[in-house]
């Protein structure tokens, strides 16, 4: 009856309800239910509760200050279903994770700067850092920019995220099947790992071009074809049996046609994605700059970072390489203040 405190950010090309992990039942099977009654969930349309009808504004990110020293925040990320009540942890996200230093700041978790404010974000689903660099003018988050990412109409202000140590941060390795290639079902794939879980495939090995609008690969039979894929991935990245879980991502890569330099059409799980994911862009980019990997023979790259074409546009990807492992990955998103005040969960 009395409802919730919630803050519904825009994050990158997500969408999703924030809140403070003390405003939560700190059990987590209470907590799922009360989030699943606050999204909406389970309904194609999220009718009765603050959900989108699609995955990428089903999300919820879950803040507190940090336990531990050598960070600001600690950030729990939940995937919750659409059309089936399901609550997964197994993942990140970091286009929700561009809105998670300011979150912090309107809350007085952080302190702001006069000008600047970087955040050390600990993702707690995976054990990893972020840094988090936004605008405080005056010591007040300031949303205003004039920075554009793709799927996203107008602009606002840049958010500069590094990641480090992301490597293996869910399978363990960043190559969690111990080859650069390999071969299932007669579809060559490569399974990586740089902070979200990817199997990279060629898109004409499912028939498509990789070039098709999102609403033309939601057919029946390409999302049995890519589920299958994605299972049988899942044992050999030792993820068990995923059947249920949103990772791995499958990503199906064309040779750019736009100007960047790979073109990518994502599932989540198997459901189009109308962008990319950050993490997920992350580890496609480190994937397909591996020699021998799948994709690697289609990029075409220059100077500065790769920028990969999805369904809504680009996505640019700085990865700096130290020898054979990944040292830092740099990616620019924005986001934005919706709502801050109270909501009502269904009964």
């Amino acid at each position: 009856m009395t409802g919730v405190r919630c803050m519904l950010m825009r994050g990158g090309t997500s969408k999703g309800a924030y809140f403070l992990a003390g405003d939560l039942p700190a059990d987590p099977a209470a907590r799922d239910d009360l989030l699943l009654r606050i999204m909406g969930t389970p309904d194609p349309r999220q009718i009765d509760g603050l959900g989108g009808a699609q995955p990428v504004t089903s999300k919820v990110a879950i803040v507190s200050a940090a336990e531990d020293p050598g960070h600001d925040v600690d950030y729990l990320f939940l995937q919750l279903g659409v059309e089936e009540a399901t609550v997964s942890d197994r993942q990140t996200c970091g286009n929700l994770l561009a809105g998670v230093g300011q979150f912090a700041v309107e809350r007085g978790l952080v302190p702001a700067g006069d000008e600047r404010t970087t955040v050390r974000v600990r993702l707690l689903n995976t054990g990893t850092i972020a840094v988090s660099t936004f605008a405080t003018p005056g010591g007040e988050v300031d949303y205003r920019g004039d920075t554009a990412i793709s799927g996203v109409p107008g602009t606002a202000a840049p958010v500069e995220l590094d990641f480090t140590e992301t490597e293996g941060s869910v399978c363990g390795s960043l190559l969690p099947t111990g080859h650069v290639r390999d071969d299932i079902g007669g579809i060559a794939v490569s399974c990586v790992d740089n902070g979200m879980p990817v199997v990279v495939a060629r898109a004409e090995d499912f028939g498509i071009t990789g070039y098709e609008p999102v609403e033309e690969l939601a057919g029946t039979e390409l999302a049995q074809r890519i589920d299958a894929l994605r299972v049988e991935a899942g044992k050999l990245m030792g993820l068990g049996d995923v059947r249920g879980s949103s990772v791995p991502k499958t990503t199906l890569v064309a040779a750019p046609r736009d100007g960047g330099a790979l073109c990518t059409r994502t599932f989540i799980p198997v459901k189009p994605h109308p962008s990319i994911g950050v993490l997920g862009g992350v580890s496609v980019v480190t994937a397909v700059l591996l020699d021998g990997a799948v994709g690697h023979e289609l990029l075409e790259t220059g100077a500065g970072p790769v920028e990969i074409e999805h369904p809504s546009g680009k996505l640019a990807v700085a990865i700096e390489f130290d020898g054979s492992r990944v040292r830092r990955s740099t990616v620019i998103r924005t986001a934005r203040k919706l709502f801050d005040g109270t909501v009502f969960p269904r009964y």
